[in-house]
């Protein structure tokens, strides 16, 4: 991909290879002194959404660039939301033709903003992020298993379907890795200033794209509306939610107690110790963390 990138030969078109967080808070902090118009993210999800934080750091007040998407990583989950797929070369080299001559279309939506609390020594330490699917319970139990003893060329597609199908198979028969990733976590939760009467949650995710990998539609309101995310929560165990995944398949709500509710403004407290969450599949973790959405984003897409 970047040498289908370097092989573009526009002369508004620079190429920045970032090996660190460093260097892409380096360029990032170029790109808005810059007043850069446009910027084509190489990278898959934990990238995009390191990228654009930096970038909202940077950039301030201030409105972001335009942003493009070509695909990499193991996944690319969030660029699959909005047309990235088929060969990644050949996608990566229609992108730039279409975004260099002006031709690209348009989709504009309002990301995720996550700010994420955590006590040290006695004092609060709070981080901000931007990003398109949050998620605990479940989704971070699930990410946990993905990453967890497996070198990066063995991620992908096939580890990700495979641990899917182990937690649906094991919900019936009381399966290790169900209990483990299914078992409702402690969690107060207030959405748009409601506390939820539910003490802990098995699944939870706030989301602005409704495919969350793997064709799973559980935000099937996602993008419904400009000034709303969609939040889908579960307090069900794991012998009562597992045998859903049909549903989220077909993109229909969850029966059982839970939360299921366009939103603007999600609270999130872990009362008894500090536990993990996931933004666009990279795991964090957090003793307390606030999610609302971003400003306005315009994405260049074909």
């Amino acid at each position: 991909m970047l040498d289908a990138l370097r092989a573009s030969h526009h002369h508004d078109v620079h190429v920045r290879e970032t090996r660190s967080l460093a260097d892409l808070v380096e360029v990032c902090r170029e790109i808005s002194a810059r007043d850069v118009r446009g910027v084509v993210l190489a990278g898959g999800d934990g990238t995009l959404m390191a990228s654009l934080s930096e970038l909202s750091r940077a950039h301030g007040d201030r409105p972001l660039p335009d942003v493009a998407i070509v695909p990499g990583g193991t996944v690319c989950t969030i660029g699959g939301n909005f047309g990235v797929s088929g060969n990644r070369v050949a996608y990566t080299r229609k992108l730039l033709r279409a975004v260099t001559s002006g031709t690209a279309k348009s989709v504009v939506l309002r990301p995720l903003t996550v700010v994420e609390h955590v006590s040290r020594d006695g004092a609060e330490v709070s981080t901000t992020r931007v990003g398109f699917i949050f998620g605990f319970g479940l989704v971070s139990s699930f990410f946990q298993a993905y990453y967890e003893g497996r070198p990066r060329e063995a991620l992908g597609l096939g580890a990700a379907a495979a641990i899917v199908a182990e937690v649906f198979g094991g919900s019936f028969v009381g399966g290790r890795l169900a209990k483990q990733v299914l078992t409702p976590q402690p969690a107060e939760l207030v959405v748009d200033g409601e506390k939820s009467p539910h003490e802990g949650f098995s699944l939870f995710v706030a989301s602005v794209v409704r495919d969350l990998g793997l064709h799973m539609h559980l935000t099937y309101r996602a993008g419904e509306r400009h000034d709303r995310f969609h939040a889908v929560g579960s307090a069900l165990g794991p012998a009562s939610l597992g045998p859903q995944m049909p549903l989220v398949l077909a993109g229909k709500a969850l029966r059982g107690p839970g939360v299921d509710a366009l939103s603007s403004s999600i609270q999130v407290r872990f009362p008894k110790e500090r536990r993990s969450y996931v933004l666009d599949g990279e795991l964090f973790e957090a003793d307390r963390i606030d999610v609302s959405l971003a400003d306005a984003l315009t994405l260049r897409t074909v």
